[in-house]
């Protein structure tokens, strides 16, 4: 429970402190198409710092795909559309950690309102591979993105095993 609590403010920290420099997405965005690099820059700063993190953590461990490496970049893209705030984020987090119950039954139904920024949240993955889809971003990449928060029991195919190290890229960070 104190790792947690550590691990959770300490990504809080980073949230409100977070800055993307120039250089530090010029060669990560080589490999996006203008218009999954649009998709990039619509990102908060947090998401584009995260999707940076978890893209330079799966270089690190020796992936070279680009389509995990995009998915990497843009997997929490569908996050934009909500607009969520820094205490949005730590309110998701909270109930989703000390309220499942509560936090199921504030994250479904139509996108609207007060609860809108906790729906948008809980279906993120999809919202974000639709666009990814409608930005000409590969199949699988668009696969990964909308599966990234699937709970992947086996790896039984590629699609399987790479998802398997973005899952693992996006809890590290």
């Amino acid at each position: 429970m104190v790792k947690a609590i550590a691990y959770r403010t300490g990504q809080f920290l980073r949230a409100l402190t977070a800055r993307v420099s120039r250089e530090e997405v010029t060669e990560a965005l080589r490999l996006l198409t203008p218009e999954a690099r649009a998709l990039f820059h619509c990102q908060s700063i947090p998401d584009r710092r995260h999707g940076l993190a978890v893209y330079r953590m799966l270089l690190r461990a020796g992936y070279t795909n680009q389509h995990l490496l995009t998915a990497a970049l843009l997997h929490d893209v569908g996050k934009a559309a909500a607009g969520l705030s820094v205490w949005h984020r730590v309110i998701i987090v909270l109930l989703r950690r000390f309220a499942p119950r509560l936090w199921a039954c504030l994250s479904k139904g139509e996108p609207q309102g007060w609860r809108r920024p906790f729906i948008i949240h809980a279906r993120h993955a999809e919202i974000g591979a639709q666009w990814a889809q409608e930005a000409g971003c590969s199949p699988l990449t668009v696969a990964l993105i909308r599966r990234h928060q699937d709970l992947l029991t086996e790896c039984q195919t590629e699609e399987d095993r790479l998802l398997a190290a973005l899952q693992a890229a996006d809890n590290a960070d």
